[in-house]
């Protein structure tokens, strides 16, 4: 992806080196987002046990506090990157939102180290990139993008902005309405369902932005996107489940399977349409 010398957004904020490395206690907002991840990876729901070492813990947030520290150049590339993809998704959304008589507010990214808080709770590094609703912000620890290229064998500059996308199409799907949609089947027996449309439709997303972003600016190189392809297919439940441990639990779903984050991201790619979202909601379940 040619990103270097490409405009930015401002809409980024670094805490990073802003000594917030450290130890941290969560209270129940970061509880939860560990008991998703946690129990995505080991296919049962683990927050009975997370709420036995949890009784009585309020929302407080403890962290010891590092000394401040200025960033390296590596570390600052990495944040220019992140800005500048920021920036190429401002621009897709804003455009396609209004094509479609809609307005496109846009999220801000923040960038951390080891640990933050955001208004959905406390979250450490190990939750990886997340979109909180709640103030309609996109955190992640760039220190993943290590993790993507070292543990889940899917290294590349495009990998790494289909990351992004994919957080920012969670954001879009809030400003559309079909996050709250889903929310709402959160006590339903078939939820999971639900998460698996939601996640698969910001893989959709990603890949429409990815579309418009090379039609718009032609910044992608040859084996860019299949870059994100592979970073789609190491982050499916079945991969992660069967790695976690040796067996694959498909009720447990919350994101996908590798097959299908792929499939979904090149079918958003390939059409680039954003007026087929809906189609994630209306297939059967067993045709996704």
């Amino acid at each position: 992806m040619r990103w270097e010398g490409r405009e930015r957004s401002s809409n980024v904020e670094d805490r990073r080196g802003m000594g917030g490395k450290g130890k941290l206690a969560l209270g129940g907002g970061g509880i939860a987002i560990v008991a998703l991840i946690l129990s995505q990876l080991l296919g049962f729901d683990v927050r009975p046990l997370l709420n036995i070492f949890n009784a009585g813990a309020g929302p407080q947030v403890q962290q010891q506090q590092g000394a401040e520290r200025p960033l390296t150049e590596e570390e600052k590339k990495q944040g220019e990157f992140a800005s500048v993809v920021l920036k190429d998704t401002e621009d897709v959304w804003t455009d396609l939102f209004q094509r479609n008589r809609k307005q496109y507010k846009k999220p801000k990214l923040v960038l951390f180290t080891d640990s933050v808080q955001s208004d959905c709770g406390a979250a450490g590094a190990e939750v990886g990139p997340f979109y909180c609703p709640a103030d309609q912000t996109v955190y992640i620890d760039l220190a993943f993008f290590v993790e993507l290229d070292k543990r889940f064998k899917a290294p590349g500059d495009f990998a790494n902005a289909y990351v992004i996308a994919h957080e920012v199409g969670h954001h879009v799907q809030k400003l559309l309405g079909y996050s709250d949609l889903v929310d709402k089947k959160r006590r339903d027996p078939d939820y999971n369902q639900y998460s698996v449309r939601l996640e698969l439709q910001a893989d959709y997303l990603a890949g429409v932005w990815a579309h418009h972003i090379q039609k718009k600016k032609n910044v992608l190189d040859p084996g860019d996107i299949d870059e994100a392809l592979t970073a789609a297919n190491a982050i499916g439940d079945d991969t992660l489940q069967k790695k976690a441990r040796g067996k694959v639990m498909p009720d447990s779903f919350t994101h996908g399977t590798s097959a299908q984050r792929v499939y979904w991201f090149k079918k958003g790619f390939e059409s680039g349409k954003f007026e087929e979202l809906d189609l994630l909601f209306t297939l059967p379940y067993n045709k996704l």
